[in-house]
């Protein structure tokens, strides 16, 4: 890693939350543990290949824990770790901008977001 270049900051930080998915993992797991399947339900879109492979990257980027309880059945969850608690202030900063891009392009939000708990204090 010592070779790697990078032209501003802020490609450090979208190789470790950039796509699609990992902000919407992230979000939901500042709510909380979540198992697989919990994430799974709160993001119906996602793949479940496309889901494990990008909790392995995020747990390889040391931003979540994964959590293995020795039971039968086996039982794991996922949590921010505190390096991945530090990218709170990002996240809630993307949603807002987020809110209020729908709200200029689209007008009331309620008809384009999905019902999610995450899009609750939106309801009125």
């Amino acid at each position: 890693m010592k070779d790697k270049k990078y032209n501003i900051s802020v490609e450090a930080t979208l190789e470790v939350i950039g796509g699609k998915w990992k902000c919407v993992i992230l979000c939901h797991l500042t709510r909380g543990k979540k198992r697989t399947s919990e994430l799974k339900r709160l993001m119906p879109n996602i793949t479940q290949k496309m889901l494990t492979q990008q909790l392995r990257e995020l747990e390889e980027d040391g931003v979540i824990n994964r959590i293995v309880y020795n039971q039968v059945p086996p039982k794991v969850e996922y949590e921010l770790s505190e390096y991945g608690r530090s990218l709170e202030g990002i996240l809630n900063s993307l949603c807002t901008w987020g809110e209020k891009h729908i709200t200029k392009v689209y007008g009331d939000p309620s008809g384009i977001l999905e019902e999610s708990i995450l899009n609750e204090h939106l309801k009125q």
